[in-house]
């Protein structure tokens, strides 16, 4: 299953004492194939580094690019779907150019996304997401 991960979704899961550290560790454990773009790679680690220190945001960057379900995906047009926060137009950029199955965010700037009929790009939370992951329960 390819997906895209949000920036804040990212940022609260790498850390084992995190309620959605099982975001992280499935991704670890190879149970979905995280797509990225170098402008989201770069996001991350500048809201890790702000967020917590500019070693573990290096850390994370380079444990993304060491596992073997990390795509980096080129993209080659800007949908510009996303108007409430264009920034965020990175992530559906690369969704829709990795054919991504979802788009794992809590944000409500992506809820536009629920209204435009193409491209189609979905969005879930992280609960739709755990079960994805987790359908056992």
């Amino acid at each position: 299953m390819r997906i895209v991960l949000d920036t804040n979704i990212l940022l609260t899961c790498f850390s084992s004492r995190s309620k959605t550290h099982w975001v992280w560790v499935a991704l670890i454990e190879g149970k979905y194939t995280l797509c990225l773009t170098y402008d989201i790679l770069f996001e991350y680690e500048e809201v890790i580094a702000r967020h917590t220190s500019p070693d573990l945001a290096n850390a994370v960057t380079d444990a993304l690019l060491d596992l073997p379900n990390v795509e980096l995906i080129k993209r080659y047009y800007s949908w510009n779907l996303v108007t409430v926060d264009p920034d965020d137009n990175k992530f559906t950029d690369c969704a829709i150019a990795a054919q991504a199955r979802f788009l794992v965010s809590e944000d409500r700037h992506f809820d536009i996304l629920r209204k435009i009929e193409f491209p189609i790009v979905e969005v879930i939370g992280l609960e739709k997401f755990r079960y994805e992951i987790f359908p056992e329960g």
